[in-house]
């Protein structure tokens, strides 16, 4: 369940929908009202949604205490989230059959999302349209491709994952209950990690790594026309420091040995001495001098100079936190 997906050409002028739309919302008691009601029964959801936004007066404190609760109380299913995988691997070339054996399929996974609380991204997605519409909020479920660095890597193979978008005053925005939830671990363990980076999420950032069926829901009008270009896999830790991988805008990159690469981030001055680039290889991992550091109106701009020919695994940090991975191959 960790995450991402590919880069941009352009940076659009456009002001998105976005968390900081409602940067003079305090949702500490949307979100302690959510805590106030863990363990609440998903069979009587009428009740919950009352529980959950009767104290509060605007529809994005409500749709964040309804957030917040499903994140808190849903646990990630790896069953769920492999078996309609693997059946529409199997039956890739019969679209008909997969649909009429999903349909089966999500009967089971909706009872048991209500009697156990256990699912993958397609309820979560589905449960927050539920509670949303209990509560006269709109949301949507938006199917389409995850890239993560298991899957969608340099071409869309498969569609893998849903997600939402909510009206919030008459704007559209994005969020991933799934994603903020938590992750699989390498035991195939569902393992609670909250991402507030997935709510109302940024646009720009939210299509590195998501990429729906119908274009319009990327939510940025330069986008929509567009094709799928395979960029650099970008991680969860992206969302959480709010750091959008810029350029290079491409997955591979090839260059010649002594040549200086540009890399960019859209991030405030925060970041300016908390950026680093890490080189793994067989034998282990080393951190590379980066050089010009520098802010510039609203990006981290920096360069790397290859000084060796070889491919290299590299991987963009925040904190020794990896928010982003390249391959790079360097000629003679």
């Amino acid at each position: 369940m960790k995450k991402v997906l590919f880069v941009l050409l352009l940076i659009p002028n456009i002001y998105y929908s976005q968390i900081s739309d409602f940067s003079q919302v305090n949702f500490t008691k949307a979100d302690n009202i959510a805590k106030l009601n863990k363990g609440a029964n998903l069979k009587k959801m009428g009740d919950l949604v009352y529980k959950l936004t009767y104290k509060l007066t605007t529809d994005v404190e409500k749709f964040r205490a309804i957030h917040s609760w499903v994140c808190q109380n849903i646990t990630g299913d790896y069953t769920q989230h492999t078996k309609p995988l693997r059946k529409r691997k199997r039956l890739k070339s019969n679209y008909e059959a997969f649909l009429a054996w999903n349909n089966k399929y999500k009967k089971k996974a909706f009872r048991k999302l209500i009697r156990h609380k256990r699912t993958m991204c397609t309820g979560y997605a589905y449960i927050i349209k539920e509670l949303c519409f209990l509560a006269g909020i709109e949301a949507k479920i938006i199917d389409g491709y995850a890239r993560t660095a298991d899957a969608n890597i340099n071409q869309l193979d498969f569609q893998n994952h849903s997600w939402n978008a909510v009206k919030l005053n008459n704007k559209w925005y994005l969020c991933d209950a799934t994603w903020s939830s938590g992750y699989m671990n390498e035991e195939s363990m569902f393992v609670e990690d909250y991402n507030n980076g997935y709510f109302l999420a940024e646009p720009l950032l939210f299509a590195k790594n998501h990429y729906p069926i119908e274009k319009k829901w990327f939510l940025i009008d330069s986008l929509i026309n567009t094709e799928f270009k395979p960029g650099p896999i970008v991680y969860g830790e992206a969302f959480k420091y709010n750091v959008t991988p810029i350029y290079p805008n491409e997955l591979n990159i090839n260059t010649q040995k002594g040549n200086e690469v540009n890399f960019s981030i859209k991030s405030d001055k925060s970041a300016l001495d908390k950026v680093s680039l890490l080189h793994t290889y067989r034998k282990g991992e080393k951190t590379l001098k980066i050089t010009d550091v520098k802010s510039d109106n609203g990006f981290i701009k920096f360069k790397y100079k290859f000084k060796n020919r070889g491919f290299y695994d590299i991987h963009l940090q925040i904190n020794d936190n990896i928010i982003a991975s390249y391959t790079v191959k360097v000629i003679k």
